[in-house]
């Protein structure tokens, strides 16, 4: 495993949800980023967002960890769930919701 993608591991193990972004959760850089973090804010979930365009290692490594082109990226419990279009897809079905129950991720509350 090359340093980049160590760096990646280790972030993705240190909390249970991570989002791999454009910009920060106060202030998303990107339409997908923004309706990744509003999805999860709405539910309640606490998670960790990185931002990628503070590093550019990171933003590249990160397409190649997961083998998914596109940002951003939520990882569960270190697996991979997909980017924004997957998410709100999954939310509206209700299967995100689910999977963080599943996986013991309740709400910030």
């Amino acid at each position: 495993m090359d340093e980049v993608a160590k760096r990646i591991a280790d972030i993705i193990a240190g909390d249970d949800v991570v989002l791999f972004m454009k910009g920060t959760r106060f202030f998303p850089q990107c339409g997908f980023s923004s309706r990744a973090v509003a999805i999860l804010e709405h539910l309640g979930v606490p998670f960790r967002e990185v931002d990628v365009l503070q590093d550019p290692e990171i933003r590249q490594g990160i397409k190649a960890y997961s083998n998914w082109p596109t940002i951003p990226q939520l990882y569960v419990k270190g697996e991979f769930v997909g980017g924004s279009d997957i998410m709100m897809e999954m939310f509206e079905g209700g299967e995100l919701q689910a999977l963080l129950e599943e996986a013991r991720i309740g709400s910030a509350d």
